[in-house]
C-alpha cells in the first residue's frame, strides 16, 4: 500500500456535497486548522475552485454527486450535506454526517428525519396551494453555530480515529 493510501486510512477526510453549499469556505478554514484533507463534490452545473480542497466534478445526472460521494467516503470520515438520504448512507458506512445548519445526523435521529421528509413531501404533493418558500437568508449566527458544531465533530472524529489506530498498532 502506498504512503498516500496508508495515510488516508488513518486520518479523517472531509467530503462535502458542495452543490449550492453555503458552508464550503467555513469547512475549508476549519479543516486547514486541523490539517485535514477536504474533497468538494459538485455536478457539471456548478463551478467550484479551491486553493485548499480537491474538487471532483461529477456528471449532472440525478443524485450523481450523492452516489459518488458515498462510494468514496469511508468509516470515520466526515460528510457535509443537506441531503438526509446522503447522510443516512454515510452513517451506514460508519462516517459522521453534519447538515449545513450544524445539526449532526446520527443513528438516533436519521430515521425520524427521513420519515418527516417523506411526510412533508407527501403533504406538498396533496396540497392544491403549493407555495414553497425558499430557505431563509443565512445569518452570521448560522455560520457561527455551524462552525462550533463542525469543529466539535472534527475533534470527536480525530479522537475516535486515534483510538482505533492505537488499538491496531
Amino acid at each position: 500500500m502506498d504512503e498516500k493510501n496508508n495515510k488516508s486510512n488513518k486520518e479523517v477526510h472531509i467530503w462535502v456535497d458542495a452543490d449550492a453549499c453555503p458552508v464550503v469556505r467555513i469547512v475549508e478554514k476549519i479543516a486547514e486548522k486541523y490539517i485535514i484533507q477536504v474533497t468538494l463534490l459538485c455536478d457539471t452545473n456548478h463551478v467550484l475552485e479551491s486553493q485548499y480542497s480537491e474538487v471532483i466534478v461529477v456528471g449532472a445526472g440525478v443524485d450523481a454527486v450523492d452516489y459518488k460521494l458515498i462510494s468514496i467516503c469511508h468509516k470515520g470520515d466526515i460528510v457535509v450535506s443537506q441531503d438526509y438520504g446522503v447522510a443516512a448512507m454515510a452513517l451506514g458506512k460508519g462516517a459522521y454526517a453534519i447538515h449545513q445548519s450544524g445539526k449532526w445526523y446520527t443513528n438516533d435521529n436519521i430515521d425520524r428525519m427521513l420519515m418527516e421528509r417523506h411526510l412533508n413531501k407527501k403533504a406538498r404533493r396533496a396540497s392544491v396551494k403549493n407555495h414553497i418558500k425558499g430557505p431563509k437568508k443565512r445569518t452570521s449566527e448560522d455560520n457561527e453555530h455551524f462552525s462550533e458544531s463542525f469543529e466539535k465533530m472534527i475533534r470527536m472524529a480525530i479522537q475516535n480515529r486515534e483510538g482505533e489506530n492505537n488499538g491496531k498498532e
